[in-house]
């Protein structure tokens, strides 16, 4: 069967609709942006998983009047209105009610405290290549120099920072150093677990993690924070 580029690219596009398609195209997303406006939001990271969802929500009420005839504007509308109401209703419920603002929007999570990782959330909270490279944006070379860590509800993470003086050997966070990181330990010095952070002082022997009973170490640096 012979591959129908036309098919493909226009099949049964009337063309006298297109006019209609721009137009509707350039109201719904208009619409859009005054939504994430009255909000009082500036960036997506600055959304809430309660507002991702409502976004997401929308993206049908908004895409389908844009090129589809079959379906107007008006009643588009009509939900980017009914939805905004809501949100304004369950914010204000949000704000006059701790319990319910932490079942709708979570808690912050500590993923770092006292230079390691927390246990108990900071390996399944947050991809590690994610959070490393977050670290090397706020110039951060190692976990050391991190006092603390938390993962805020809204996805940005807040750093806590070790003086100077107080900085400790950590896990290296900048990819030649960490890509160093072996089960095999030749050298010996302070090494750190790529798993959970934890630093023990080793010499040219292998052995698991007292802290996680993980048995792959990479070098630890003490490097301070340059600002």
């Amino acid at each position: 069967m012979e591959f129908d580029w036309n098919e493909v690219f226009i099949n049964d596009l009337d063309w006298t609709f297109t006019l209609q398609i721009i137009v509707r195209t350039l109201i719904m997303f208009s619409v859009i942006l005054a939504f994430l406006r009255m909000t009082g939001k500036k960036g997506v990271r600055q959304l809430s998983i309660f507002e991702v969802a409502i976004i997401i929500g929308l993206g049908s009420a908004a895409g389908d009047p844009m090129s589809n005839k079959d379906h107007a504007v008006v009643p588009a509308l009509l939900v980017f209105i009914t939805v905004l109401g809501l949100y304004r209703l369950i914010t204000w419920i949000a704000a006059k009610n701790e319990s319910f603002e932490s079942i709708l929007e979570g808690d912050p999570i500590y993923i770092i405290e006292d230079g390691m990782f927390n246990l108990d959330t900071g390996e399944r909270t947050y991809a590690k290549d994610e959070f490393f490279s977050e670290m090397r944006q706020q110039n951060i070379e190692h976990l050391g120099q991190v006092r603390t860590a938390i993962l805020e509800t809204n996805g940005n993470v807040s750093f806590y920072y070790y003086e100077d003086d107080q900085v400790k050997p950590g896990l290296p966070v900048l990819p030649k150093l960490y890509q160093k990181k072996s089960n095999i330990i030749k050298d010996s010095g302070n090494h750190a677990c790529t798993y959970c952070g934890n630093v023990e002082e080793m010499k040219g022997e292998s052995k698991n993690c007292s802290r996680c009973g993980q048995n792959e170490w990479v070098q630890a640096i003490q490097s301070v924070r340059l600002t």
